[in-house]
Formats: structure tokens, C-alpha cells, sequence
């Protein structure tokens, strides 16, 4: 007997790793059909606000604010290169995009693991196996679930062991008096079910939490196999935190299986609805559910700091992946001591044909040009890329070189209407944070302004811009600015190198080339955009000879 159980044991065991193995072939077939689709994913607008969770629980000074954020159009940056296949590995993608890194040591450990996936490629595949396991929480972050757990107050399983507790005198007054004990134990039972979903419906949503963190336990069983000293101190992080957890695993199947097999009683499935009835009547999965609660709520770092490793190790395959994926070209980049910054061939990782533009700023740059030439796909390039540079360790570009910086913009600000304030006020904050950033003397700082102060006139706007651009000139702080304001390539001459980007017109149209040109603009287009519209030509006559007449002797006059 005992023999023939040792076989069906082994054999289920086959049987499940045949499974698995199977499981793994598929995974890797789909991954190599069409590798760089991984990305190509749908966010609901609840699923992807979550995305920040991670991030939002580790805010720390000199990360990367959200008017920078929303300038630059990051979620999109983020959303091209979120090759990643679990909840972990996005939430600390998104955080890594957001938290630059500033020391060496930080770039060049990350590059070693990047590296080591990279050379490694059945390492990769079999870790993004097991992560894509791990999976996804539902449209809530596990941090929701985490956060929410007060909420269920303190559980006790005393009322649980008495009500188990009292089965024994029934199943003694079977001997005494059947009839009694029989309606003993079914007054019991029927007590114990009504009372059963009660508090299983209370609890039902943060099952989800438990079985996550069990697959979190179950990957790091996985990760630890890889051997390399590229991971060895994530390798030693995931041991030292997942062996405190534990308590978590130990008879959890009662509460999981609760819920991975619901479908089983429709389907006939008799071991489950045996299950099922045990639970129902013995609080089993209640009891087991208030004493991980109890278990989690002691050990909530711990998770913190698995989904954390689990989520670096699954970012740099996710770098590895979109270095793969920029068909024109990336680069490491070089980090040095000087202050200024060294691009070639740079250009903005999320368009498809890009014009490739090269700069050396040892000093503020001020780019002048006309309207659609260029200007403020430039300033995103350099922003995007220096971003990039010290996130992710990886740049669009031939070469690029910086020393360690904060980044700030303000470029595509709105009036805040619920707060009352006009785009002006808007505006002069977000300069002010940048100014305040770079007299903190942490870090250089790095800024990107397009249009300064475009909502106020225009003797006030030069006047003012002229003076906090000179600001933001000062030894702590490299500034890339846009502007229309001619008059400021003079005013800021000794401060700022002044590039331009400028157009061509060509058979009745603009043309366009995106080329980053030395010294100031010195043509107009605006008025001759309206003509090529189609507008009335004593529009543009009376336009073109007022603006001549203030070129020429400083006056506006209505003509």
C-alpha cells in the first residue's frame, strides 16, 4: 500500500513538472515570435494611474517632479519601454524613470546586471518566465491592498476555535442521545455557514494581496537559482527578506485555493466541494486568513523589499529589451565632473524617423527660431536623454556625456483652474521651484524653459525673463531655453551660447529641415504663415509693413 503511494505521489509530481516545463516552452515561443510586442500593452486609465505606487511610497528629495514629468511627456517614455511582465516589475520601472541615479557606483552596478541578461539569454528568458507568473494584482496596486489592511482592525480566531471547539460535546452526545447530538451538530453547521460568508465577503478582496505576496515567496525560490556575481547581492536581499516570510506560506492552501477554484463546483469538481464544505463549516481559510493578516502586518517591509529587488532585476531586462528595440542607435552614457553637456547625434527615443542633432554646452543655451522649427523637440531630446542617462543608464544618441544633475522644466504649463490661477502665476511658480532647486546647492541643476513667461506682455516678459534667465546662468545650474524674444540672444549674449533652428521656403510652402544651427534666428515666419493659409492679403500687407515700421523705428503704429 504504502509503496503504491510513493508511485501516484511521484508520478503527480512527473506529471506537474511535465506541466511546467511545457508551461515554460510556450512562454519562451511567444516571447521569441515577436519579442519587442511585449510592450505594446493597454492601460485603463484606473490600471495605469496605479502604476505610481511603488513610486508614490518612496518619494525622496530630487526626483523627478511632476511638472518635469508631464513636460516631457514621460508616461509615454515609460509606456515604450515597460517591457516588463509583472505588477513589481512596472511600479519600480516607473519609480527607476522618476529617481536618478547620483553616484557611479549606482550606474555601473545596474549596467552589470543589463549586461548579464543581456549575455545570458536563457538566465533572461526562464527570470521573465517566472515573473510573468507573478503577474498583476487586478486593476488595484498591491501597495492599495497593503495600505488598506487597518482597515479590517484587529481579528481574533478565538470565536473560530470555540465554535470548533463545541463539535466535540456534540459528537459525545451521539452516544448519549443521538437524536440531540444529531440536531446539535446540524444547528451548529448551519451556525457556522451563515456566519462563514459573513466574513469570507469581508475578506475576499485582500486574498488577492496574500496570493500575490505567496507568488512573490515562490519567484525568489526561482531567482535564487541564477548564479552570478552580477545579482549576488539581489540574490542575497530576496533569501535574507523572503526567509522572514515564511509564516506566510505555511497552510496557506486553505485560504488561496478558497478562491483559485471557484469555478470547481460548477464544473463537478468533488475534492474542491469537499474542501469547500470543511471551510464553510470549520472557519479553516478564516482562521488562516487572521493569522497571515496578523503575519503580513509585521512583516510589510519585507514585501516592500522583494517587490523592490524582484522589480530592479526585472527592470534591466526590460532596459536590455528597449536597447534592443532603437533601431537608431543608443549609447551608455559617460558621466563626468565638468558641468556642461556633450551630445552627439541625439535624438527623442519615441520618434520613428528622427533628425539627429549634435550639441557641446559648456554655458546656458538659447535657442531661438521660428514657429514648428524644432526649438522644443530639442529641448525634450536633451531633457529626455538626461533623464534617461542617469534612470535607466542608456541614452538615444552616438555619445553622450554629463555630469550627475536634477532635472527641472518649465515648458508645457496650463492655467490651474481649480486652483484659480492664471497660466502667468502658473508659470513664475514653476521657475521659482528651479531657482530654488539650484540655490539649495545639492546637485547641479539642469532646466528646460520654452517660452519664458509667455503670459504677460511683452516690454514685462523681456525685462523679467532677461533677469531670471541671467539667474539661471549661475555656477549650480545649466539652463536650455526657447524663446521668440529676439531681443534676448543680445541681452544674454555673455550668459548663454544662442543656437537656432531655422526654414525654407519652398514652392509656395515651409519646409522644415530640424537642424540645429550656431548663433541667433534672423527670420520670421508667422506672418507668412498666414498667407500661406489662405488669409486675406490686405491681412498680411498691413501686418508685414507694421512690423517693418517697429523694426525700423521702435514705435507700433496702426495702419
Amino acid at each position: 500500500m504504502a509503496a503504491a503511494l510513493a508511485v501516484f505521489v511521484i508520478v503527480i509530481f512527473a506529471l506537474e513538472a511535465y506541466r511546467a516545463k511545457k508551461e515554460e516552452k510556450r512562454f519562451v515561443e511567444s516571447l521569441y515570435g515577436d519579442y519587442f510586442k511585449i510592450a505594446d500593452k493597454k492601460y485603463g486609465m484606473e490600471r495605469f494611474s496605479n502604476i505610481g505606487s511603488y513610486y508614490l511610497r518612496h518619494r525622496k528629495d530630487g526626483q523627478i517632479d511632476d511638472i518635469t514629468w508631464n513636460d516631457l511627456g514621460m508616461d509615454d517614455i515609460f509606456k515604450r519601454m515597460n517591457y516588463t511582465l509583472s505588477a513589481s516589475g512596472e511600479e519600480y520601472l516607473y519609480y527607476m524613470l522618476r529617481t536618478l541615479m547620483q553616484e557611479k557606483e549606482d550606474t555601473e552596478h545596474f549596467e552589470k546586471l543589463v549586461t548579464y541578461f543581456g549575455e545570458h539569454p536563457d538566465e533572461r528568458v526562464r527570470f521573465q518566465f517566472c515573473m510573468s507568473k507573478l503577474g498583476y494584482t487586478g486593476k488595484y496596486s498591491l501597495y492599495d491592498y497593503i495600505d488598506n489592511l487597518d482597515y479590517l482592525g484587529e481579528r481574533s480566531n478565538t470565536r473560530h476555535y470555540i465554535l470548533d471547539f463545541l463539535f466535540l460535546p456534540m459528537i459525545g452526545m451521539l452516544w448519549l442521545n443521538f437524536p440531540v447530538g444529531i440536531i446539535g451538530m446540524v444547528v451548529l453547521m448551519i451556525y457556522n455557514i451563515i456566519t462563514y460568508f459573513k466574513e469570507k465577503n469581508e475578506i475576499d478582496p485582500y486574498i488577492t494581496s496574500f496570493a500575490y505576496v505567496i507568488r512573490l515567496m515562490d519567484v525568489c525560490d526561482e531567482t535564487e537559482k541564477i548564479k552570478s556575481d552580477a545579482c549576488r547581492d539581489e540574490m542575497k536581499t530576496l533569501h535574507d527578506h523572503k526567509k522572514k516570510l515564511q509564516g506566510m506560506r505555511r497552510n496557506s492552501f486553505w485560504v488561496m485555493s478558497s478562491n483559485a477554484n471557484r469555478g470547481g463546483n460548477a464544473s463537478g469538481d468533488i475534492v474542491n466541494m469537499l474542501f469547500d464544505y470543511i471551510r464553510m463549516v470549520f472557519h479553516v481559510d478564516l482562521i488562516k486568513f487572521n493569522s497571515m493578516l496578523k503575519y503580513l502586518k509585521n512583516h510589510v517591509e519585507d514585501v516592500d523589499i522583494l517587490i523592490g529587488t524582484l522589480g530592479y532585476m526585472e527592470s534591466a531586462v526590460a532596459v536590455w529589451i528597449f536597447r534592443q528595440s532603437l533601431d537608431n542607435g543608443w549609447c551608455m552614457p559617460e558621466f563626468t565632473e565638468r558641468k556642461g553637456i556633450e551630445m552627439e547625434a541625439g535624438y527623442h527615443p519615441l520618434l520613428e524617423k528622427p533628425v539627429k542633432n549634435s550639441i557641446t554646452a559648456d554655458k546656458g543655451v538659447l535657442l531661438t527660431g521660428s514657429n514648428a522649427s524644432g526649438k522644443s523637440t530639442f529641448l525634450k531630446t536633451v531633457a529626455v536623454n538626461a533623464i534617461l542617462a542617469q534612470s535607466i543608464h542608456t541614452c538615444a544618441a552616438d555619445s553622450y556625456k554629463t555630469p550627475f544633475f536634477h532635472v527641472y522644466s518649465s515648458m508645457a504649463l496650463r492655467d490651474d483652474i481649480s486652483g484659480g490661477e492664471s497660466y502667468y502665476i502658473v508659470e513664475i511658480k514653476a521657475l521659482k521651484r528651479i531657482l530654488d532647486a539650484a540655490a539649495s546647492g545639492e546637485k547641479p541643476v539642469l532646466c528646460f524653459v520654452d517660452e519664458v513667461l509667455r503670459g504677460t506682455n511683452t516690454v514685462e516678459r523681456i525685462a523679467a525673463s532677461t533677469q531670471i534667465l541671467s539667474s539661471l546662468s549661475g555656477s549650480g545650474i545649466l539652463c536650455f531655453a526657447a524663446t521668440h524674444d529676439i531681443e534676448l540672444t543680445g541681452l544674454l549674449e555673455k550668459e548663454f551660447d544662442n543656437y537656432h533652428f531655422e526654414e525654407e521656403v519652398k514652392n509656395g510652402d515651409i519646409c522644415f529641415n530640424y537642424r540645429l544651427q550656431n548663433g541667433k534666428a534672423t527670420t520670421r515666419n508667422a506672418i507668412r504663415l498666414l498667407q500661406l493659409m489662405g488669409y486675406d492679403e490686405k491681412i498680411i500687407e498691413k501686418a508685414t509693413h507694421q512690423a517693418e515700421n517697429f523694426l525700423a523705428t521702435g514705435d507700433w503704429k496702426l495702419t
